[in-house]
């Protein structure tokens, strides 16, 4: 009787001691093999960091929802409820279902409509049950509310050319990020400055602004008179938009001494520069803005060429013949405007949408001490290369491919480039010169991002009612792609000192269940599932009272 008291005692201890180092020394264990219950550690951080409550409201349910978007909710309330843990009471959240919350449709239209505004837009999803056809509309996003402050975050994100099974599948994957990156915009106290300049390109405004317009949203802009400006400190990054003028060597020092010094840059350059020359094709001439030495320099040389993709394109309407006395217009594929659907290893791209670029130069990498250079945007493998200078013809593409002539392989377009900079200056300045107080031949290490396409951040304008489209819109297809995606995450990537953008990374595995079997094999793997495990635990009951009677009776 003491020994089991002793026992006792020993057991209660043991519960007790656990429970209180509980409370000073917090720890969890993901036992999933890709870890999908784990935050990030730049998450954790900005988690344990805040200072006021956020409320999450998550229009992502209802109990009519397919399955995959069941799974998506229930990774939602997964990851909040992490959230939860490392936050405490400063992250509150609800699931809201305007169909059940709202009875008056013209009141539930206007929510609707307000959360499209904000970035929500409705889904239509037709769902098969029992050989019905079911229609649901599901608002795939959640509002996040902060001192007053609020931000909408999508949570349905995506490669649209994969099957909606592969694309459920990256929203989840996606969560952490979107809730992640949408509190830190709410909650930075201090507001990233990005430089663009006014003085190097033509670019009319009305065409950034659909650009400009997002990112203001988490970073602060300034026009930069780079002309005037005796340098470039005091800015995070800058912006080197679709420059047609060439750079003063003056002010390319100042760029390069930026850079050197650990400041960040995106740069989105056109290699040529196509003109109309006539109504049946353009013309395309090298456009050197003298930046070449300084990107070779860096480790990257744009190539003057264009680039025809034949697997991967958009389309534009052409005339193909006549329909009485009217032109028969149709859209045809343009090899000269790729959609660009393959990508490298980095969270910048990962399960990135398809980006449309039009007249797009190749990049090659070069030789560059300490820099490490990861692809980001590459194009298929049916390529052709036009070297400039060159005369587009517009009836090229009415005439059907030669799958011989597009032989050029995979063409990188857009490649991220990370390390110390050595300045292209080295061995340039003299000692009796000005600028050898403050010159750095290699200082802190830095990142710039650089894309062979200037129209790939500029978005085009409705001439009807002279107002922005959406960047990314392509106006004769209706799709709108992921170059604003592509920006917005680059320039994450390059001042996210947190790293909460490492969020993207997470893989969450597909694991589907076979089809053929459950439609063919039903009765079969219910009896496996059911019947067995009863049976097994009655043979074990069974042998189990047998034993006992054998020793006690």
């Amino acid at each position: 009787m003491k020994n089991k008291f002793i026992q006792f005692i020993l057991v209660l201890g043991v519960i007790v001691g656990i429970n209180v180092a509980a409370r000073f020394y917090f720890f969890r264990l993901d036992l999933t093999q890709e870890g999908r219950y784990s935050i990030a550690p730049a998450t954790q951080q900005l988690l344990e960091n805040l200072d006021d409550e956020v409320v999450v409201k998550v229009y992502l349910t209802g109990k009519d929802i397919p399955a995959g978007f069941k799974r998506l909710e229930n990774a939602v309330k997964e990851t909040l409820d992490e959230f939860e843990i490392y936050a405490g009471n400063h992250i509150q959240y609800s699931f809201i279902d305007l169909n059940t919350e709202i009875k008056d449709e013209k009141e539930r239209a206007q929510r609707i409509m307000a959360l499209a505004q904000k970035g929500i837009p409705p889904t239509n999803v037709v769902n098969s049950e029992d050989g019905k056809r079911i229609q649901t509309l599901i608002l795939p996003g959640a509002v996040l509310s902060y001192k007053g402050n609020e931000v909408a975050t999508l949570l349905l994100k995506g490669n649209k050319m994969a099957s909606p099974l592969e694309i459920l599948n990256q929203s989840y994957e996606g969560v952490e990020y979107q809730l992640a990156s949408a509190i830190k915009a709410l909650t930075q106290t201090e507001r990233k400055k990005i430089g663009f300049f006014v003085n190097y390109t033509s670019l009319p405004t009305i065409n950034q602004l659909s650009l400009t317009g997002s990112l203001r949203k988490f970073y602060d802009l300034y026009p930069v008179d780079l002309r005037n400006s005796p340098t470039l400190d005091g800015l995070d990054a800058i912006f080197v938009m679709k420059p047609d003028k060439p750079f003063s060597e003056e002010d390319k020092y100042k760029i390069d001494q930026f850079i050197v010094k650990g400041g960040k840059a995106l740069f989105i350059l056109d290699a040529v520069k196509v003109d109309s020359a006539a109504n049946d094709g353009n013309m395309c001439n090298p456009l050197d803005v003298n930046l070449g030495d300084l990107l070779f320099n860096y480790g990257v040389r744009l190539n003057p060429n264009l680039i025809k993709d034949a697997q991967m394109c958009a389309a534009i309407p052409m005339v193909v013949g006549n329909f009485g006395d009217k032109s028969n217009i149709e859209l045809v594929p343009w090899q000269y405007f790729p959609l660009i659907n393959t990508f490298g290893d980095s969270p910048i791209v990962k399960n990135l949408d398809a980006v449309y670029t039009k007249y797009v130069s190749s990049i090659d990498t070069v030789q560059a001490r300490g820099i490490r250079k990861t692809p980001l945007l590459l194009t298929s493998a049916y390529t052709q290369l036009l070297q400039a200078p060159a005369v587009i013809t517009y009836n090229a593409a009415n005439k059907e491919l030669d799958a011989s002539k597009y032989r050029g392989g995979v063409q990188m377009v857009s490649v991220l480039l990370e390390g110390k900079f050595q300045s292209l200056f080295n061995h340039r300045i003299l000692p009796n010169d000005p600028k050898a107080a403050t010159f750095k031949a290699q200082g802190e290490a830095s990142k710039i991002v650089v894309c062979a396409d200037g129209d790939l951040a500029a978005n085009d304008v409705d001439t009807k009612h002279n107002a922005p489209l959406p960047l990314g819109y392509d106006r004769f297809s209706g799709n709108t792609f992921a170059n604003k995606d592509f920006v917005l995450n680059a320039l994450d990537y390059l001042l996210d000192d947190n790293g909460v953008i490492a969020a993207r990374n997470k893989e969450v595995m597909l694991r589907p269940l076979d089809k053929y079997a459950l439609q063919h094999e039903k009765t079969y793997w219910q009896v496996v599932n059911i019947v067995i495990p009863l049976l097994v635990l009655s043979v074990v009951a069974f042998v189990w009272q047998w034993a006992r009677k054998r020793k006690f009776a």
